[in-house]
């Protein structure tokens, strides 16, 4: 059975287990959540040393064959436009379609939320450096720092380091195939994460507020994810190929992003999905997917701006000028950049500062959307898992490391 279709199938039963198990009673919604974040660590497990051993390796090869920074460019190229016209359509289509008002019902106190610029640089390059490879499994741009500068010092002198070039490249097919594993067994604990999802979505619904907003980021989500982003592929991609047969080879990855919420959840399956279903060599594949999932959070830097638009809306009667428009553009897109820290709730994360950085007395506002935080950051999350998938399939392609997979050999 394909990989999908276990996610699915697991998604799908515990999405209707969610709806089933009583809401009222907190022992059993306590449990509902202990799996899904169990389900979620059991997710994450292989992705540090699958992905840094291909790290190291594949920028070792790639200084080799002085692709390296050709591959970075154009990744960098692909994350800003991306990024520029996903920010810009949401906004868009809110304006064109505006949700109904939300009234002003701001639970608790506002709380402490901040990107931490200047932490999270110094955590970049720590005292030791193999303190970087001490890490909570959430921010792993420090690990991503340290494979890279170890996979360059390989090119120092091949005949003393190629016993550890060896040594890595095993150590990275090695621990692939564990993922490998993982990633089959997955849908089994999709059961518990689509159980948790559907949980928080019923009492999104019961509140009775929600609804167009709700409606507005599932259609506008799926319609970029489904068509725009697979035809923005076709006319960019270089490759004039069917582009919705490399949105169905990601499939697996976007059905585990929406129910987790979780970018990191979903790096081993497009690690697997981008070598078997999109074809891209190791070497293209490792470096493009750490800077698409590091960098490229469009998608949750959408879902931010157009939930302040409704915030706005929601404050005032008075409407939002070109200027402000602007602006919030500007610091949604800055934002996106700045998110690697933040992989399991980025999009509630940049809506909160998007509030703050706008200010003009909305600094609390994202307070009323606190009850669909949870959707926002799945919607966000599944956006910026087809963005991470198809860019790193462009740039494969761009780069001439990549292999044409027939689809029925697809997993």
């Amino acid at each position: 059975m394909k990989v999908w279709i276990k996610l699915f199938i697991g998604s799908l039963l515990g999405f209707l287990l969610g709806f089933v198990v009583p809401q009222d009673n907190l022992t059993i919604t306590e449990a509902i959540n202990w799996l899904a974040k169990l389900a979620i660590q059991i997710g994450r497990y292989s992705l540090v040393p699958t992905l840094a051993f291909s790290l190291m390796i594949a920028i070792y090869e790639l200084r080799q064959d002085k692709e390296m920074w050709p591959l970075i460019l154009r990744s960098i190229g692909i994350i800003l436009v991306s990024s520029v016209f996903i920010i810009g359509s949401g906004m868009l289509i809110t304006l064109i379609f505006p949700p109904a008002r939300i009234p002003i019902l701001i639970e608790g106190q506002k709380e402490s939320i901040s990107l931490d610029i200047g932490q999270g640089i110094l955590q970049l390059l720590p005292t030791n450096m193999l303190a970087s490879l001490v890490s909570n499994g959430d921010y792993l741009l420090p690990i991503w720092i340290f494979a890279i500068l170890l996979g360059a010092g390989f090119s120092y002198d091949r005949v003393y380091t190629k016993p550890v070039i060896s040594l890595v490249d095993s150590l990275s097919r090695i621990f692939y195939y564990i993922s490998i594993f993982f990633s089959e067994i997955l849908g089994i604990f999709m059961i518990f994460i689509g159980a948790f999802w559907a949980v928080r979505f019923q009492g999104a619904l019961k509140a009775q507020v929600f609804q167009d907003i709700i409606m507005l980021l599932a259609g506008y989500g799926f319609l970029l994810c489904f068509v725009i982003l697979p035809l923005f592929l076709y006319f960019l991609g270089g490759k004039r190929t069917n582009p919705w047969k490399q949105l169905y080879g990601a499939l697996g990855p976007a059905i585990a992003g929406l129910f987790s919420g979780d970018l990191n959840f979903t790096l081993p399956l497009l690690i697997r999905h981008a070598k078997e279903n999109h074809g891209i060599q190791r070497r293209s594949n490792a470096l493009s997917l750490v800077l698409f999932s590091t960098f490229a959070r469009a998608g949750s830097a959408m879902v931010a701006a157009i939930s302040l638009i409704v915030i706005i809306k929601s404050y005032s009667s008075l409407g939002i000028s070109a200027g402000d428009l602007f602006t919030i553009m500007l610091f949604a897109g800055i934002i996106s950049l700045l998110l690697p820290r933040y992989t399991g709730n980025g999009a509630y994360i940049a809506l909160a500062v998007l509030c703050t950085w706008y200010g003009h007395g909305f600094e609390a506002g994202y307070l009323i959307l606190k009850p669909i935080a949870f959707y926002l950051v799945s919607i966000g999350t599944m956006i910026d898992v087809i963005v991470a998938a198809l860019g790193t399939y462009a740039v494969g392609v761009l780069s001439h490391f990549q292999q044409e997979r027939e689809t029925r050999h697809f997993i």
